[in-house]
């Protein structure tokens, strides 16, 4: 492991958050170099300096200052303050905009030529015929085969699912001459 590996995981190995493998290299990395050693220590002293400060409390009038500080700021108008300049876009950024669009005009036109049938202009038309369709027996091999598996639920499912099919295929002059 080199300085700069060592300095980039440097927060996680405090934290103590790397994998074993990575927390045995930058130990052996502590070992061997003097001066990640010593950034090491003085990290690790400063942070046990911050933990071990007491705790900060403020003076009980001092919410009451605080508010009266605020109005008086509040109520004198701020020289210093210099209001935002409004964001306007460079030229690059205009540039890199319009090449974009280029870029995306072009792709779009080339891939219409590339996925255009050859002689689209001539297209013959489709026309479609009436098949003889018979409907399927209720009793298909699914539904059979799931009766003795002990699957109540799918029976039912295939039943719903081609019943549509079969209400579909009826002819409504046998409806009529069975009347």
């Amino acid at each position: 492991m080199d300085c700069r590996a060592f300095r980039e995981n440097h927060v996680m190995f405090v934290d103590d958050v790397l994998s074993s493998a990575e927390m045995v290299a930058m130990q052996q990395h502590l070992a061997t170099c003097s001066r990640c050693s010593r950034h090491d220590t003085s990290i690790r002293r400063s942070l046990l300096l911050v933990r071990n400060l007491p705790p900060i409390e403020p003076s009980p009038e001092f919410m009451a200052r605080l508010n009266a500080r605020l109005e008086q700021v509040g109520a004198s108008p701020r020289l210093d303050f210099v209001a935002p300049r409004p964001y306007l876009p460079s030229f690059g950024a205009y540039a890199a905009l319009a090449a974009g669009i280029l870029a995306v005009a072009y792709m779009a036109v080339e891939t219409t030529h590339y996925y255009a049938p050859a002689g689209a202009g001539h297209v013959v038309p489709i026309t479609a015929s009436a098949s003889d369709f018979s409907p399927m027996p209720m009793a298909n091999g699914a539904f059979v085969a799931s009766v003795p598996t002990g699957m109540p639920v799918w029976p039912a499912v295939l039943m719903v699912g081609e019943s549509p099919m079969h209400f579909a295929n009826l002819d409504f002059h046998d409806v009529e001459s069975t009347r």
